[in-house]
């Protein structure tokens, strides 16, 4: 048997509705099915406006010029996440403030937040791993205190709720990944929220390089005109109508997601503490069943159980590296106050096979496998 890590949702609508738009003969950006995505990520998740981009990557991109970052500006961020996180920000000129991330849930610490803030800080970036929220009210009532705009990266975190409401909503701006590695996808594409009415005219301009070609559409404007900086973050059509096909089974590919992260927390609950620990989710916190992970006793023990697994046909992986300790990351960035948990829990971390369409006979096998690896290593 051969179990990947991971495999793109699809659901069976796909080709259709590429065709249709193929058929349309609309295939750039903005078309019926960017359209319809809008609308829907918007009544969905309450935000007041969504736009469709080319990746999460360029939707940071975009909020890091939405909101004027340049040189000598900072920025808080965590250390364990990807490097677009904070990427986004160091090409306009920011200096990166990391801070150490809760063991419990591998998000930023929330109250290490303010010892990080000063004159020059301009965003508070947090990152809900896993699909796990960070705690917002924490967060959202510092971001307030000090007037600092609040950014949202949920790019894992695709319906997922803190306290009834979806991530996604609470910041100024949050981001959104459709990549092939997550819970919907478009095969690479992401998207930019706004929950800050005041942003939202210069985010279609920064999305439409720079001009004001959407109000030219909405018939706001008798010609277009270049008027702010910007790039091309429009997706194409056919990446849009992909991702509506996905968005139609949202609740079904997050529920079967959830279905497999639950067997393998009931299933591997025997070896829980004994081993290794499993992932921990704060009661006012409802996730989206991205990533099931455990957490070996240290990096040795988890490189020994990749290795037996991948001799048995099982792909297991670890996460990220911690962007402090990065080539980049030395020059770009400080860490505020003491690494306690970023680099010891990140070097623990082991990701199980998690997609939609993975069967109950690849889970009971992996599970086996696991079981199998203890009983003889230990």
């Amino acid at each position: 048997m051969h179990i990947g890590f991971n495999k793109p949702p699809f659901t069976g609508n796909e080709f259709i509705y590429m065709q249709d738009a193929l058929a349309k003969g609309k295939i750039s950006g903005d078309g019926i099915y960017t359209k319809r995505c809008h609308e829907w990520l918007e009544k969905k998740l309450g935000v007041k406006k969504a736009l469709l981009t080319t990746s999460c990557t360029h939707a940071l991109e975009m909020a890091a010029i939405l909101l004027d970052i340049k040189a000598g500006d900072e920025i808080i961020a965590p250390s364990y996440t990807f490097v677009s996180t904070v990427n986004a920000f160091v090409l306009r000129g920011t200096k990166i403030k990391f801070v150490d991330i809760r063991p419990d849930t591998m998000n930023i610490d929330e109250n290490l937040i303010e010892a990080a803030i000063n004159e020059k800080t301009k965003a508070i970036v947090i990152v809900h791993y896993a699909g796990v929220a960070c705690n917002m009210d924490k967060i959202k009532a510092l971001a307030q205190k000090y007037n600092i705009p609040l950014i949202e990266d949920a790019a894992q975190a695709i319906l997922s709720t803190y306290n009834g409401r979806y991530l996604g909503s609470f910041g100024d701006i949050a981001t959104l990944s459709f990549h092939e590695t997550k819970n919907l996808s478009m095969g690479e594409g992401g998207a930019l929220l706004i929950n800050n009415p005041h942003l939202i005219e210069r985010a279609e301009i920064i999305r439409e390089k720079g001009t004001d070609r959407s109000k030219f559409f909405r018939g706001e404007v008798d010609k277009y005109t270049w008027v702010d900086i910007g790039s091309s973050y429009l997706p194409s059509e056919l990446n849009a109508a992909y991702l509506w096909a996905q968005l139609e089974q949202a609740d079904q590919i997050i529920n079967y997601r959830l279905n497999v992260w639950h067997k393998y927390y009931n299933k591997l609950q025997k070896l829980n503490e004994d081993y290794f620990t499993m992932p921990s989710i704060p009661d006012n916190c409802k996730h989206n069943g991205h990533i099931f992970y455990i957490k070996l006793t240290d990096m040795n023990s988890r490189q020994k159980l990749i290795d037996y697994l991948k001799a048995k046909g099982i792909v297991a992986i670890f996460h990220y590296v911690p962007l402090h300790s990065s080539t980049a990351g030395k020059l770009y960035s400080e860490f505020v106050g003491n690494d306690t948990y970023t680099t010891k829990e990140s070097e623990r971390i082991l990701r199980l096979p998690l997609y939609y369409g993975i069967t109950g006979n690849e889970i009971d096998y992996i599970i086996m496998q696991i079981t199998a690896f203890f009983s003889t290593n230990t």
